[in-house]
C-alpha cells in the first residue's frame, strides 16, 4: 500500500483558559523536513515534536504551524529592589546637603530610578499545557497520515491502469517482433529482383536477414520490461516507503522502451514506443509524490 507525499492534519483542544490548535500540511520532497511554527515560549519543545512526526512520516516536506490563545502562559509581578532605593534616597540627600540645593523628591522622580523596579514573569501551567500539545501532534500526525493513505490508494489504482496498457503494448511488440525480420527479408529481396533479375544469391539474403534479425531482436528487452513490471506491482503492495524505487523502477522501463525506439525499423512498433513512453510520463509525475 503506497502513501502519498501530500496532505493535511488538524487537531485542537482546550486546556484550561488556553485553547490549542495543530495544524500540519506536508508536500512532496526527496526527503523528511520539517518545519514548526509556534510561540517561543515552546522552542523547547520542537525536538519532541520532531521525533513524533518522524515515527509516522519518513518522506515529504512538513510544515506545522501552532497556535495557543488565552490568557499569559506568563504570571508578572512588580519587584521594588529596596536597599537599591535607599542607596537613590540617601545619596539624593546628601547632594542636596552638600550643594544647598533645594526641593524634594516627587514619585516621578523614584520611578525613573534605573534598577529599582523590574517585571518578574514566572511560567504557569507550562507541563500541562505541553502534554496537552504533544496529544495534538499526535492527533494531526494521524490525520495527515491517513490522508495521504487516501491519496495513495488513488494514486495506486492510476498507476496500475498505466501499467496494464504497458503490459499490452508489451505483448502487442512480442509478437510484432518477428514479423519485422520477415519484413525485412522480402524487402531485401525484392530490391535484389529489381537490379540482379533472376541472378539471386538466396543464402546471401538468409545471411543479411539473419544479421538484421539479430540487431533488431527485441526479446530482452520485453523481457526486462516485464521483470521491471512485475517488481512494480510487487512494491506497489509494500508497506514500506517505496517512491524512490519506484523512481528507478520507471527509469529503468523507460531505458528499456528507448533501446526498443533505437532498434525498431517499423511504424506499428515506433507507435507503440511512444504510446509506452506516455505512459511512462504519467506514472513517473505520479511515482513522484509516492512516499
Amino acid at each position: 500500500m503506497v502513501k502519498s507525499m501530500t496532505g493535511f492534519g488538524r487537531a485542537e483542544a482546550k486546556q484550561g483558559s488556553y485553547q490549542i490548535l495543530v495544524e500540519m500540511k506536508s508536500v512532496n520532497h526527496r526527503f523528511c523536513e520539517i518545519n514548526i511554527r509556534m510561540p517561543k515560549q515552546f522552542l523547547a519543545m520542537e525536538e519532541k515534536m520532531k521525533k513524533i512526526v518522524h515515527s509516522y512520516l519518513q518522506r515529504g516536506r512538513i510544515e506545522m504551524f501552532i497556535t495557543i490563545e488565552g490568557q499569559d502562559i506568563h504570571d508578572k509581578h512588580l519587584n521594588v529592589d529596596w536597599e537599591l532605593l535607599s542607596a537613590y534616597i540617601d545619596s539624593i540627600h546628601k547632594v542636596k546637603d552638600r550643594y544647598q540645593i533645594s526641593g524634594s523628591i516627587e514619585i516621578n522622580d523614584i520611578l525613573k530610578l534605573e534598577n529599582v523596579f523590574t517585571v518578574m514573569e514566572t511560567q504557569t501551567g507550562m507541563e500541562a499545557i505541553e502534554e496537552i500539545l504533544l496529544e495534538q501532534v499526535h492527533s494531526a500526525s494521524k490525520q495527515l497520515v491517513a490522508m495521504r493513505k487516501a491519496e495513495g490508494d488513488q494514486l495506486q489504482k492510476d498507476i496500475i491502469t498505466h501499467l496494464t496498457f504497458i503490459e499490452n503494448m508489451s505483448e502487442q511488440l512480442a509478437k510484432l517482433g518477428p514479423t519485422v525480420v520477415d519484413a525485412y527479408r522480402l524487402r531485401l529481396e525484392k530490391k535484389l529482383k529489381e537490379y540482379l533479375g533472376s541472378q539471386i544469391d538466396e543464402q546471401r539474403i538468409l545471411a543479411e536477414a539473419a544479421i538484421f534479425a539479430d540487431k533488431a531482436d527485441i526479446n530482452e528487452e520485453l523481457k526486462r520490461i516485464n521483470s521491471h513490471l512485475g517488481q512494480f506491482t510487487q512494491s506497489l503492495q509494500s508497506a514500506d516507503p517505496v517512491g524512490r524505487k519506484l523512481d528507478f523502477l520507471v527509469q529503468e522501463l523507460n531505458r528499456e522502451v528507448n533501446t526498443i525506439g533505437s532498434k525498431a525499423n517499423d511504424a506499428n512498433i515506433a507507435n507503440l514506443v511512444v504510446e509506452m513512453k506516455a505512459c511512462l510520463e504519467k506514472i513517473k509525475e505520479q511515482v513522484q509524490n509516492i512516499e
